[in-house]
């Protein structure tokens, strides 16, 4: 095996390039390769395109090369927990000792995590408001009506602690979470019995509990807040949310959708973006900042009022000016945080282009720490103002639709 080829693979991988460096592992490996690193790296990939069947016997030939390694058994976990088979997850926490998860998915023991219930086809939901963050009303346990900010930010479902105290949600555990600005605050781990969102109720949700209300004076400008739809529950519909009509719209992921959805893209001519989903997610899709390189981008929803922030290094890539004179105190799941505007003056995805796009600057800890290849930034709310954005997670794919001029969209 060539060394140099197995580190230009790594290298590529690192640049965040997944499809170029699986050419170049796979390259190897039909060499008759056995390396654990090639095969590790092969089946990270696949589950980041959700091959899972792929990602499945690549992790599990990597555990047989190295039982005693941790990461290919948890990142099998989560090709299991995308899945929803969470008894399967149970066994392989239990392997690297993480008894305090196990509690939690074992408690799902003979009933279907995410059931969707309902005789519909899609669903469509109003937003309450759409900025700074669109907001919609929904019920919790099939009872108490309330309202939930929309950001992808967030994984799984978020209730607001004091919410989950008074519906006496059961804790499995808790652990530190890190937040914007790089803060931490402690995040706890539980599940409900259902939502309902439109005419689909969810059941059996696993959920995380943090501060939420907080946000309705903070952000919201008074409107209450009780909880966040996040990505997780995102990824068991075709979901778009269309900023302009003000609604979220949750189809059913089956065949008669999807050919709906490509007939809509030909006749509209929609925008088609890749994208990969790393951990519980990480949606990336390719862009650029004024004039950048290529740069892999955090599709997370929930910059409230915003469109973009970016670590330092893509400020000075792109040449953004901060403005510094206007700093100020803003707030983030862990806590206040202190952020500088700025404004880009061109900003990409895929092909859809936008100017003059407010972001902020925030520092602290960078994603590629947490997700191990280069983020150049995070593509939020205001870029997204104009458009349709639809969730494929069948064909990985980001769906946008210009839908107005600037001048005509709509506020609530």
């Amino acid at each position: 095996m060539n060394r140099m080829t197995l580190k230009s693979a790594n290298d590529l991988f690192n640049q965040g390039k997944f499809e170029n460096a699986r050419e170049i592992y796979s390259r190897i490996r039909s060499q008759g390769t056995k390396n654990y690193e090639i095969v590790k790296q092969l089946g990270k990939i696949a589950l980041f395109s959700n091959h899972f069947k792929e990602a499945e016997n690549f992790l599990k030939e990597a555990i047989i090369l190295e039982p005693k390694k941790e990461e290919p058994k948890i990142l099998l976990t989560e090709v299991f927990y995308r899945q929803d088979k969470f008894q399967e997850v149970v066994s392989l926490l239990q392997q690297i000792g993480k008894e305090e998860e196990v509690k939690r998915f074992k408690s799902f023991k003979g009933i279907l995590p995410n059931q969707i219930k309902g005789d519909v086809e899609f669903t469509k939901i109003d937003f309450i408001k759409t900025d700074p963050l669109p907001i919609i009303k929904l019920k919790v346990n099939e009872d108490k009506v309330v309202n939930f900010f929309i950001d992808t930010g967030a994984a799984e479902t978020i209730l607001d602690k004091k919410f989950a105290e008074d519906l006496g949600v059961e804790i499995f555990f808790s652990r530190k979470g890190t937040f914007a600005g790089g803060k931490k605050a402690s995040v706890q781990f539980g599940k409900i019995n259902s939502i309902t969102l439109g005419e689909f109720t969810i059941k059996n949700l696993p959920v995380v509990i943090l501060p939420v209300r907080h946000f309705s004076e903070l952000v919201f400008g008074g409107t209450e807040v009780d909880g966040i739809i996040g990505t997780t529950l995102f990824y068991h519909f075709i979901t778009t949310m269309d900023y302009v009509e003000g609604e979220l719209i949750l189809r059913r992921k089956n065949k008669t959708n999807l050919s709906k959805i490509d007939q809509e893209i030909k006749e509209k001519k929609m925008f088609e973006i890749p994208f990969w989903m790393a951990g519980d997610h990480y949606i990336v899709a390719w862009g650029r900042v004024n004039k950048s390189k290529p740069l892999l981008f955090f599709v997370d929803t929930g910059l409230a009022g915003g469109g973009f922030t970016c670590p330092e290094s893509t400020i000075k890539e792109a040449g953004i000016d901060l403005l510094t004179d206007q700093a100020s105190v803003g707030v983030g799941g862990g806590g206040k945080v202190q952020t500088i505007p700025f404004i880009v003056d061109k900003l990409s995805l895929g092909a859809v282009v936008e100017y003059n796009i407010r972001g902020v600057f925030t520092g602290g800890t960078s994603l590629n720490e947490v997700l191990g290849f280069q983020i150049g930034g995070i593509i939020s709310h205001m870029f997204f103002r104009k458009y349709a954005l639809t969730f494929d997670f069948i064909k990985m794919r980001l769906i946008l639709q210009k839908k107005t001029s600037a001048s005509n969209i709509s506020i609530k």
